[in-house]
């Protein structure tokens, strides 16, 4: 089985992922962020680095999406190869910050990706706001965020809702983050397992 958490920068998404995965003893797919060699250049200077950090990416993330097929594992994956293609690349591109024919070879190299892998059983979307994300950005404290702006964040959450709205790779379940403490209140998480459970029953 496979499980991915998509949503917004600050949604969320690691920490979660690292909760469920330990619950239901899920395998866990993480976002590298640690080891990205792009990540510090690219907040410093996107306009230079946006192409070589989506592509890393989605390379990085292909990768993910092979290895979860050939596994035969229950794997839950921090973001999808989804997201970069359809909110950060087409946003840095819309702002300028990705020219025409990066973009256009950006694109046609997901095609070809997404063409060879298939969307998870399973999509959590973690639905937060403009606030709720700068309070957790905040909070988690890397240096390397520190210049996101919230126009920025307000860009990538638009673009979020479109995709989720008319997304169609598989099951989808949407939750409002806004209210939860799933870090600190094992009652919010319980709520978030007992969501999942429900959809995870009716599936297999």
């Amino acid at each position: 089985m496979h499980i991915a958490i998509a949503g917004n920068i600050g949604a969320g998404k690691t920490t979660l992922t690292k909760l469920l995965a330990k619950h239901y003893k899920w395998e866990a797919q993480l976002e590298d962020v640690v080891d990205n060699p792009y990540l510090d250049d690219f907040y410093n200077q996107m306009e230079r680095w946006s192409f070589n950090l989506q592509v890393y990416f989605l390379n990085s993330r292909f990768r993910q999406v092979l290895q979860i097929h050939q596994s035969g594992r229950d794997i839950i994956q921090d973001r999808t190869i989804y997201e970069d293609a359809h909110i950060f690349a087409p946003n840095l591109h819309a702002m300028g910050l990705m020219p025409n024919r990066d973009y256009e070879n950006y694109k046609s190299l997901f095609d070809l990706m997404e063409s060879l892998v298939k969307g998870p059983d399973v999509l959590i979307y973690l639905r937060s706001s403009i606030p709720n994300l700068v309070k957790q950005i905040h909070k988690r404290g890397r240096d390397y965020e520190n210049s996101i702006s919230i126009d920025y964040l307000s860009r990538l959450n638009e673009r979020y809702e479109a995709w989720i709205h008319g997304y169609d790779k598989g099951k989808l379940l949407i939750i409002d983050v806004d209210p939860l403490d799933f870090v600190e209140n094992p009652e919010d998480l319980g709520t978030i397992i007992n969501i999942i459970d429900a959809e995870i029953n009716g599936l297999f």
